[in-house]
């Protein structure tokens, strides 16, 4: 007999004014509250999370910027400055790196977190786990938490006046969720929880099929729209249920290696974001298993979104000496780990020939 599991989902509520519920979501956990947030992120929402509490009994007992990075070091710090204040619950405005420092920081303090997402990049608002990095900027590990915040606030007003490329770009990202994670689950007899999830991860590719290109129109146009509210459902929260509910076997496969690839490429990841590259490596990992026709058709709805579909829109040269670290990170990168048949460097290679030239 197994032993036992808990499955814990992050509640959420989301509009054009979704702070407005704070109150009601948030009191039954207390009423000091330290905000954890980026520069930017503050600047688009606190305003607004502050409007929406007044005349509640929660209070800001302080706000604070969580770093440059999420670091072990920033969530030790900010998780004893929330217990030193004797805060009741922890606030997290902003990207993917303050979500991620305010939930490490909660977990270490052992207070309840809630996720405020100012842009639509990610999952990290509903997931529980942080992407950590270094003190130099190089990834270090994940940090997995029992359970994800207890509640994500997505404002409409604040995500629709954010950069388009935010979107844009986790787009890409929930798309090579649903590729991926039906590839590396190939063959494979799924317990429940993991079956659910790979069933979730339909809806992160569909739903962006069908209101993608209006949805990231209305955002380049600041429009609050029904477009919008699909995409930012698929990027946030239909990411985040796959993540939480599959094992990591079926989170990531050959679209992420090719980009944790690419990343080693002087430059190449400063000039672009991680979301659009997992979409091209989506096109590799479709030319890798001989799906040309879904490559295709993938290619001209990513042209659509105006995501990069070859290395040559990345000024990337298709070389293969140029490559070697590249093909050599891909294979034997920690993705490739549960894959349904083995996959050579010469695979990978081709592939990005058949890609460039679709």
């Amino acid at each position: 007999m197994r032993e036992n599991r808990s499955v814990y989902f992050c509640n959420y509520s989301i509009g054009a004014d979704a702070f407005s519920e704070v109150p009601s979501v948030c009191e039954m956990y207390g009423t000091r509250i330290l905000l954890i947030g980026g520069p930017k992120g503050l600047d688009a929402g606190k305003k607004r999370l502050l409007d929406a509490i007044a005349g509640s009994s929660l209070e800001i007992v302080d706000t604070v910027f969580f770093g440059e990075d999420c670091t072990y070091a920033n969530i030790r710090r900010l998780g004893c400055y929330a217990s030193e204040l004797k805060v009741d619950m922890i606030f997290g405005m902003g990207g993917g790196k303050a979500l991620d420092t305010a939930k490490g920081a909660a977990c270490d303090a052992k207070l309840p977190v809630f996720t405020f997402p100012t842009i639509a990049a990610t999952c990290a608002a509903t997931t529980a786990l942080s992407v950590v990095y270094r003190e130099d900027g190089n990834f270090d590990s994940f940090y997995f938490y029992e359970r994800p915040a207890r509640h994500c606030f997505m404002d409409l007003t604040i995500l629709s006046q954010a950069p388009a490329q935010f979107l844009q770009a986790g787009m890409g990202d929930t798309i090579g969720k649903y590729f991926e994670c039906h590839f590396s689950a190939r063959g494979d007899q799924l317990d429940h929880s993991s079956g659910l999830g790979r069933e979730i991860s339909n809806m992160c590719y569909f739903p962006i099929l069908d209101h993608g290109v209006n949805a990231l129109r209305d955002c380049q146009d600041h429009v609050v729209s029904h477009a919008l509210e699909q995409v930012v459902l698929a990027n946030i929260v239909s990411t985040g249920l796959v993540s939480l509910l599959v094992l990591d076997d079926y989170n990531c496969a050959i679209a992420h290696s090719v980009y944790y690839g690419l990343v080693l490429l002087p430059g190449f990841e400063e000039h672009y974001l991680h979301g659009n590259v997992v979409a091209y490596g989506v096109l590799v990992q479709l030319a890798v298993d001989h799906e040309f026709e879904q490559a295709i058709q993938l290619k001209k709805f990513l042209q659509d979104l105006q995501i990069p579909t070859t290395l040559g829109e990345m000024q990337v040269k298709l070389d293969r000496d140029y490559l070697k670290d590249v093909l050599r990170e891909t294979v034997t990168g920690p993705d490739m780990e549960h894959i349904p048949y083995p996959v050579t460097e010469d695979m990978i290679y081709q592939a990005m020939e058949r890609v460039e030239a679709l």
